[in-house]
């Protein structure tokens, strides 16, 4: 175990001035609040927090640093409270120390949500101040370094994923590339064994067979370089790490042979004109490799880092990987964010993790997240965020996943952008919102003002702050639907009755329903968690039941007379105008119910109500439960929107037969949402057609149009 000695020696040889008082103080109280306590390995707790400041030291890290590194464990595992820390070490440290510290276990919880809230809490704490996010990258690193002597294979498995999917992506945004490989290989061990230790085979074996031909590579560019004078440049070899390669050819589905990187070229000199002057001498001697050039240097990644990536056809037409950088450069790209450290100072600005656009996205989408576990998933994706660049109109860069979309760039730019989103431009050309972007794109993005998100946005998003935004919105619609919804249910339902529906009616019963707001109730009927018999029960103060429409036959044969004109009291049919679909009404799939069509609704708990043509077979599922059932009616002016109709044709086997059948459907202004072929044979073809249509009138015109037609042999409106 490093003594005190040591570490205040190893504090002192990169900080003089270190407040050496204090570390020793941290030193006697933690190992004094540890006492006998012992590791899983049997070694003394006590030797964990020491470690953990010894590799804080590594990074130059300031005083407090190392002091909250040496307590980090103190509140979690010892009698200390956070009142003690800071009466012996002040408020600064006692923030620190709270960062670092994780959430006590939460009893009945899942592993998942427990997951959720501790790295909630981090996060929180290191957009104040990011010392807490060092210490705590130190304290998973050590952690993972002993993790083989936790008896429970599933929790050290669950301890390793966590680490690749949080801690090593954590490392990777603030650009500590040395501590990101260190995490993510001891995690490999532990998930993928075999898997590892098959790759260091290979590379051990590489090593030996091209040792001579790497020489002969880094020769040749010694020799190029100093005869343009670039004397003083440093060139070595760079060897990806197990864990990199495995991912490369998981992702890429390619063998170990296959990858052209394993073993690239690093030149680092002082100057970003020498950087360039470099990239120029390797290019005018060796023929280039097309696609494989990036310059980080003009464009940096959003972790600060910065270099000129290039491949080329080296000595013996072998492909060959060059990295070139200036020294800072290099430093930063090891060392990240602690590369920049001023220890030396009180520098809150370098402090504050706000100064970082991903700390601002990943609180962004804690306040827009409605659960915790909800939260860690959006974050996951957040977190990598480093492989596509894109370009606003305005020239400004934006960093995003790999498959992401013009929605993301939408939600990236801002949260009131994505939300009015309605087309996009890439490269001057119009695309769909699904499309992918690719490196280089420029992006303009189309709004309206009467735009709102879409729910199916969400299926091909792929960044967590447009996933939350989207979620957000559809949370907030949903409810607002249900709470209309549950409204006209229950006006109509008090309109049976012959009373009309008064909220202050309902106000003196909320707490009879365990409900603080007529919102929350009427949100709750809407959503069909609360029956709107039961609403009327307690209102009324007696047992009045709700007259159902009844079952299948009667209903049938009630919509089958003629119309009347209603008497006072009597009942109407409840409007849908104005619920948006697929929130609190949903359109049954069987039937594709159309304005024009007779319809009734069915209450599904948790879901609102599903909307049926009143002949649709599947209503005869719910012929023993009429309360479910809602006598509703399209309003006049519904058939503004456009509706799904299903039609089913056989079409003859013959060229431009299909032609024919899309044609007759665009001359009546329908259009093809989905064509399925679902039986062929030598004549006919059998096709399903889902068609975008305003009414029931024009879905017939449409079949009438078809059946003119010598190559339709029949047509006929669809269920299922």
């Amino acid at each position: 175990m490093i003594r005190q000695y040591e570490l205040v020696e190893k504090v002192k040889s990169y900080d003089p001035d270190a407040d050496e008082d204090l570390i020793n103080r941290a030193y006697v109280f933690a190992m004094k609040a540890h006492g006998t306590q012992k590791r899983a390995s049997g070694a003394p707790y006590f030797s964990h927090p020491v470690e953990v400041a010894y590799k804080l030291t590594q990074y130059k890290l300031d005083t407090a640093s190392i002091a909250t590194a040496l307590l980090h464990d103190t509140v979690e595992d010892t009698d200390v409270t956070l009142d003690d820390i800071e009466a012996s070490f002040g408020k600064e440290i006692r923030g620190l120390v709270d960062g670092v510290t994780k959430l006590s276990r939460l009893e009945g919880k899942s592993e998942n949500l427990n997951q959720a809230e501790n790295f909630r809490k981090l996060l929180i704490a290191m957009s104040e101040d990011l010392r807490v996010l060092l210490v705590k990258l130190a304290d998973r690193l050590h952690n993972m370094e002993t993790l083989k002597f936790i008896k429970n294979p599933e929790k050290r498995q669950r301890i390793a994923r966590e680490t690749v999917e949080i801690y090593a992506a954590l490392a990777e945004r603030i650009g500590m590339r040395n501590l990101k490989d260190e995490l993510q290989d001891l995690a490999f061990a532990e998930l993928y064994p075999e898997a590892r230790e098959s790759i260091v085979k290979r590379l051990e074996f590489l090593r030996n067979e091209e040792q001579a031909e790497l020489d002969k590579t880094m020769a040749a560019i010694r020799q190029k370089l100093d005869a343009e004078g670039l004397t003083k440049a440093l060139i070595y070899g760079r060897e990806k790490k197990p864990f990199s390669i495995w991912k490369k050819m998981e992702n890429k589905n390619i063998e170990f042979e296959q990858l052209s990187d394993i073993i690239a070229f690093r030149v680092v000199v002082d100057t970003i004109a020498e950087a360039y002057q470099t990239l120029g001498v390797i290019h005018a001697e060796w023929h280039t490799i097309p696609g494989r050039f990036k310059d980080y240097i003009s464009t940096p990644k959003s972790n600060g880092y910065q270099s000129l990536h290039t491949a080329v056809l080296g000595p013996g037409q072998q492909r060959v990987e060059i990295q070139i950088r200036t020294k800072e450069m290099d430093e930063v790209a090891e060392y990240g964010l602690a590369a920049h450290w001023s220890y030396k100072q009180n520098d809150k600005a370098t402090r504050d993790g706000k100064q970082f656009r991903w700390i601002r996205e990943l609180l962004n989408i804690l306040e827009q997240s409605s659960n915790p576990e909800e939260f860690l998933e959006n974050t996951k994706l957040e977190m990598y965020h480093d492989q596509v660049f894109c370009f606003s109109p305005k020239g400004d860069i934006l960093a995003f996943p790999r498959g992401a979309t013009p929605v993301d760039f939408a939600y990236a730019v801002h949260s009131g952008v994505g939300d009015t989103c309605v087309g996009a431009k890439i490269n001057g050309r119009i695309v769909p919102l699904r499309t992918k972007l690719k490196n280089g794109d420029q992006v303009e993005i189309i709004t309206s003002k009467t735009q709102t998100p879409s729910p199916s946005w969400e299926r091909f998003v792929i960044t967590g702050k447009a996933k939350s935004e989207i979620r957000k919105f559809v949370r907030i619609q949903q409810r607002n639907e249900y709470v209309n919804l549950g409204r006209a249910v229950l006006a109509k339902t008090f309109k049976q009755e012959g009373e009309e529906l008064n909220e202050k009616m309902i106000e003196p019963h909320l707490p009879e329903f365990n409900k603080k707001s007529v919102e929350d109730l009427l949100a709750e009927v809407g959503e069909g968690l609360i029956s709107r018999q039961h609403v009327m029960e307690v209102v009324m103060g007696e047992r009045k039941p709700v007259e159902a429409i009844g079952s299948v036959t009667s209903v049938i044969n009630n919509l089958s007379k003629p119309f009347r004109k209603k008497k006072s009291g009597e009942s109407t049919p409840m409007p849908i105008k104005g619920l948006m679909p697929g929130m609190a009404i949903h359109f049954a799939g069987c039937c594709h119910p159309l304005p024009g069509d007779r319809i009734v609704g069915i209450v599904t708990t948790g879901k609102g109500i599903t909307i049926h043509t009143i002949d649709c077979e599947t209503l005869e599922n719910y012929s023993d439960a009429p309360e479910r059932w809602i006598d509703v009616a399209w309003e006049r002016d519904q058939a503004d929107s456009h509706h799904v109709g299903r039609v089913r044709m056989h079409v003859s086997h013959e060229p431009s037969a299909l032609a024919t059948v899309t044609n007759v459907i665009a001359k009546e202004s329908g259009n093809i949402s989905n064509l399925k072929i679902i039986n062929r044979s030598i004549d006919f073809f059998e096709i399903l057609i889902d068609i975008e249509v305003r009414d029931v009138s024009h879905l017939n015109n449409i079949i009438a149009n078809l059946r003119s037609k010598e190559v339709v042999q029949s047509v006929e409106r669809w269920q299922t």
